[in-house]
């Protein structure tokens, strides 16, 4: 019979998460049931892909089947499709990578263990049970352990183990699921656990898993090295255990990180809707804020705060801990203080020592820290606080390219942002980089982003702040342009990115601080506009801040700022009892530190401390939180609230009439939730009320909501439900946070503008 002559051959160019996920064994069969010739190859351009085959209809399926059927984990921003020359060939094969030229496909994140992988791990006939360091091509570490694309195995932390025959066999074979899974080992040639005493001797034990978990039903603190870095553990139903963690890691009342066994489990204490229960079960596993069910654990596990921070074992090795140990543990970061997350074996026992009993380690170096993820359902969606491990570096499609850019992103919850084509490389949280460790931890991670995308940008971009750390490293580098942006402009930006939205919108910009163009602290904002200019609408009325920077920890000198500009002399309320107001008041009576701001963030630490409800906070937002949640609701009674004429089309929202009202329900004896929850409802009526001033100033009917204050889970739903009401279009944060963890986004699409000649700024 005569052969058939290949009718057809087609290139394929497959960008984004394709490495490292399965993707060329998916192909592979894909290929080979069709009867194709060809061959697929990852490549610094891409997974490229040549099939050629007799079929038109095939090859037309093939198309369609490589998105429709691509694996879980991956993640296709483009391809690019082509018909080529015809090749003498009879079969298709994986050809080995070619290291060469640009980088264009993405870093696949770390994904927790998956089904397969965790019935292995638990099956006492598979070869793998009970190997803690167990993983395949869809699931384990990938950005933590990568130093260089494209992600094969001499390129990673795993390169100094040798796989054994049986490890190279699941390697080598297309049909296996560990087909090029370049963290593939067990263990007779993989990593190992150990356990370290206070001291980083080695303990003599067989097995370190049990020793480290009879530590823990003692009541002591085992350091437990994961996948992007060491958790600090205890038992969450030891109370004791509890508080002397809080105690030694100087973490007097923020929220511990909860590990619950499976979600049977976070459903006995809290309560979960179905896009919860998606997101704590999904690869990414990220810490999902669930509602407490009731008095479930000791206060001191998030003392003050209704909800939980809950997660569900991602790694192996913490599958078996939850098999073997109590149901439920505190796993919270290992660091002191703002630091960032601990790293190395030595490390740990350098900068953990007096809080750790002890450190449950293992030999598989860590690349890159990266942080758990935290995540809370707002207005029917999941919506990232703190963008870190199973989400980073994934990039954030954009709604076209442009030149390549980076950006440096904000002082404190600090991301990096790398532009590459239609692609924004958002950075893991890095943390305060007032920080020595968190800034150094910076340095690095700019340096890798670059390096592993072999990226060139034309513009860096960083905030106005003259006395942020990011700035003041931008400034320093002399190799390309740069761009100051100003931090409100990139938050709207941020939010307009990841919604893919070009047109302009009015941006409601609520957060703590953030530099503004005439010099002062801006916090409260209406803008008008999109990444390439904005108009400043509307602002808070500025009061001043009597101390500066450092009233933030103590919000009765931030309320005090507030009452003097509402009031002739300081009134008598019981908030102020036992506290020296002299040196507050002459601060504010001579103008010394005492700068202005229209934050919206220390409206919520003044109203908080005028109720009585928080004088001092031992952690950021603190006061908000607190004040959030004693409302439960914005279905209160609007204070009097006013807007005022400012000149050139512009408005002060007045808050006087406000810190009135508060004050008035203060002295007749309210309570502190009826007073909240009346302070919620003015704020969503003062900003619909300007947002109709905006739209009938402008034209636009489309709202973006950005900055840290709509973390507020009370605040946010009232005023989305509000607007979309009243026919407004209303875009918000679901892909980067809406506090300064998303600033890097917004700056770095900025700066595209500022290249294309279109940037203005704010006007």
């Amino acid at each position: 019979m005569a052969e058939v002559k290949a009718e057809k051959r087609l290139r394929f160019f497959v960008n984004g998460v394709v490495q490292g996920v399965g993707f060329r064994p998916f192909v592979f069969r894909l290929a080979k049931e069709a009867g194709f010739s060809g061959f697929i190859r990852n490549t610094s351009l891409g997974v490229c892909v040549e099939v050629q085959s007799s079929s038109i209809e095939k090859l037309g399926l093939f198309s369609r089947e490589l998105f429709e059927k691509a694996p879980p984990l991956a993640k296709i921003s483009s391809c690019e499709i082509a018909e080529i020359a015809l090749e003498e060939e009879s079969d298709f094969f994986i050809v080995p990578s070619d290291d060469t030229g640009a980088v264009q496909t993405m870093v696949s994140p770390d994904f927790g263990v998956c089904d397969d992988c965790r019935e292995e791990l638990l099956d006492v006939s598979n070869r793998r049970y009970a190997y803690p360091f167990i993983n395949c091509t869809n699931c384990g570490p990938r950005y933590t352990i990568i130093e260089k694309v494209p992600y094969d195995r001499p390129y990673t932390s795993m390169r100094q183990f040798t796989m054994c025959p049986d490890c190279e066999a699941e390697y080598r074979d297309p049909m296996n699921r560990r087909f090029h899974a370049q963290p593939n080992a067990c263990p007779d040639c993989g990593p190992v656990l150990s356990m370290l005493d206070l001291n980083g001797k080695t303990v003599d034990c067989i097995d370190p898993l049990g020793f480290a978990l009879d530590m823990l039903r003692k009541g002591l603190i085992v350091a437990v090295k994961g996948i992007g870095g060491f958790h600090l553990a205890v038992d969450a139903f030891d109370a004791a255990a509890v508080r002397r963690l809080r105690k030694r890691k100087r973490r007097e009342e923020k929220p511990f990180a909860l590990m619950a066994k499976d979600i049977e489990t976070a459903e006995r204490f809290c309560m979960i809707n179905d896009e919860e229960r998606r997101t704590l079960l999904s690869p990414e596993a990220p810490v999902v804020l669930l509602k407490k069910k009731g008095a479930c654990f000791s206060d001191d596990i998030a003392p003050g705060n209704d909800r939980l921070g809950i997660m569900l074992p991602y790694s192996p090795l913490h599958v078996l801990m939850m098999e073997r140990g109590p149901s439920v543990l505190v796993m919270t970061s290992a660091n002191c203080s703002d630091e960032p997350i601990v790293i190395e074996n030595s490390e740990a026992v350098e900068r953990l020592g007096g809080i750790a009993d002890g450190y449950l380690v293992h030999n598989r170096p860590i690349y890159l820290r990266c942080d758990d993820s935290v995540t809370v359902h707002m207005s029917g969606k999941i919506r990232p606080i703190r963008r870190s491990r199973g989400y980073a570096p994934a990039p954030v499609l954009l709604s076209a390219g442009g030149p390549p850019v980076f950006a440096t992103g904000a002082e404190i919850k600090n991301t990096v942002c790398l532009l590459k084509g239609d692609n924004a490389i958002v950075s893991q949280h890095i943390g305060d980089l007032k920080n020595y460790e968190a800034y150094s931890h910076f340095l690095k991670v700019t340096e890798h982003l670059q390096d592993i995308f072999r990226v060139s940008p034309e513009l860096r971009v960083c905030d106005m702040h003259p006395s942020y750390l990011s700035t003041r490293w931008a400034w320093e580098q002399k190799d390309m342009p740069l761009l100051q942006v100003q931090h409100h402009h990139a938050h709207l930006a941020s939010c307009l990115a990841e919604n893919r939205c070009d047109d302009p919108v009015i941006g409601v910009i609520l957060d703590g601080a953030g530099y503004g163009t005439d010099g002062t602290s801006w916090g409260g904002e209406v803008l008008i506009g999109n990444a390439a200019e904005v108009f400043r609408f509307a602002s808070f009325e500025p009061v001043p801040l009597p101390g500066g920077d450092a009233a933030v920890s103590h919000p009765w000198k931030v309320a005090v700022g507030y009452l003097s500009c509402c009031f002739d002399t300081l009134p008598e309320l019981d908030f102020l009892k036992n506290e020296d107001t002299s040196g507050v008041t002459q601060l504010l009576e001579k103008g010394i530190n005492s700068p202005l701001t229209t934050s919206c963030g220390r409206l919520f630490d003044a109203v908080a401390a005028l109720t009585g409800l928080r004088k001092d906070v031992s952690y950021e937002g603190q006061a908000a939180i607190e004040l959030m949640q004693a409302a439960g609701t914005a279905e209160g009674e609007p204070y009097s609230c006013e807007t005022v004429p400012a000149g050139n089309d512009r408005w002060i929202i007045s808050l006087s009439p406000v810190i009135h009202g508060v004050v008035d329900d203060v002295r007749t004896g309210r309570s502190v939730s009826s007073i909240s929850r009346n302070f919620h409802a003015t704020l969503v009526a003062l900003l619909c009320t300007v947002i109709e001033k905006a739209a009938a100033f402008s034209g636009i009917r489309k709202v973006a909501l950005s900055g840290g204050v709509f973390q507020n889970i009370v605040l946010f739903e009232a005023l989305v439900s509000k607007l979309e009401k009243k026919g407004y279009t209303v875009l918000a944060h679901a892909l980067v946070p809406c506090n300064d963890g998303g600033i890097s986004l917004g700056q770095a699409v900025i700066g595209r503008e500022y290249l294309k000649g279109k940037y203005k700024g704010v006007v």
